[in-house]
């Protein structure tokens, strides 16, 4: 049986497009952020600490200190206008959104909809000396953003997995995909989006895979690009936001400043 909400897609990039991502890539210098800030310090009960591993944003950038996009209880000056889409990004794109409004079913596409925000993962090991620490790995979570989601995913194959709220660990998942490089991905529709949580059990370290950009303390073994929708509404320019936020992001916004053309403009 056919399930128009889901759809796996290897090679998807061909070789012409990925040596153009792998390319831009090299010129990206990720961030890594903490999951709370100085000015917004962690609630009780909770510490300090960074993310798993390196991150970069699109389109618009959810900054982790200033809570991720979470409708309707979250939605104001969350999501963080952004650098736009690569041209070779930007053509993928439009072929996603194309398959999406012929072939997913009408209701599960809300109006307006386009894939308007990116959120680059980089999966590999922190490097600390003599120490390596796996980091490729997501836990179960959902997408809140509206609409049909779409990844890429380049480098290692990495096991995704849909599962149920709230099954034992050892509970076989409702669905599993090994990523392979050059795949595209897209699911949507209430069962997807909604009744599942879905995860990165763990990404394959079998090529000795080294993919750009260089980060210190870091080798990434895949990268993964996830495209979702946020209303335009919802997305607020950098000098928009309340002062109590740019202060929460201002050091990460100079930090992108230092070789982002987009952000050394809005940090004027």
């Amino acid at each position: 049986m056919i399930d128009r909400c889901y759809v796996y897609e290897p090679g998807f990039i061909d070789a012409p497009a990925r040596a153009e991502i792998v390319g831009w890539l090299a010129t990206l210098r990720p961030l890594w952020e903490m999951r709370y800030s100085t000015k917004r310090p962690p609630p009780p009960g909770k510490q300090q600490r960074p993310l798993l591993r390196p991150v970069y944003w699109l389109g618009n950038w959810q900054f982790a200190c200033l809570g991720y996009y979470e409708p309707p209880r979250r939605t104001k000056h969350v999501a963080v206008a952004a650098e736009p889409f690569p041209p070779v990004l930007a053509r993928l794109v439009l072929q996603i959104e194309k398959r999406v409004r012929r072939d997913f079913p009408p209701q599960t596409v809300p109006r307006g909809w386009h894939l308007n925000t990116c959120l680059v993962n980089f999966y590999g090991s922190r490097v600390e000396g003599d120490k390596t620490t796996d980091a490729a790995r997501v836990g179960e979570h959902r997408d809140f953003e509206p609409g049909p989601v779409a990844s890429l995913s380049l480098g290692e194959r990495a096991r995704f997995q849909f599962v149920r709220r709230g099954q034992p660990e050892n509970a076989p998942p409702v669905r599993t995909e090994w990523l392979d490089d050059g795949s595209l991905q897209i699911f949507g529709g209430p069962r997807w989006k909604d009744d599942l949580l879905h995860r990165v059990q763990r990404v394959e370290n079998k090529h000795d895979t080294s993919l750009p950009p260089t980060i210190e303390g870091f080798r990434t073994r895949r990268v993964n690009f996830t495209f979702r929708y946020v209303p335009d509404e919802h997305v607020t320019p950098f000098p928009q936001l309340p002062a109590a936020a740019r202060e929460d992001v201002r050091e990460y916004v100079a930090t992108l400043a230092q070789s982002s053309p987009f952000w050394a403009r809005v940090h004027r």
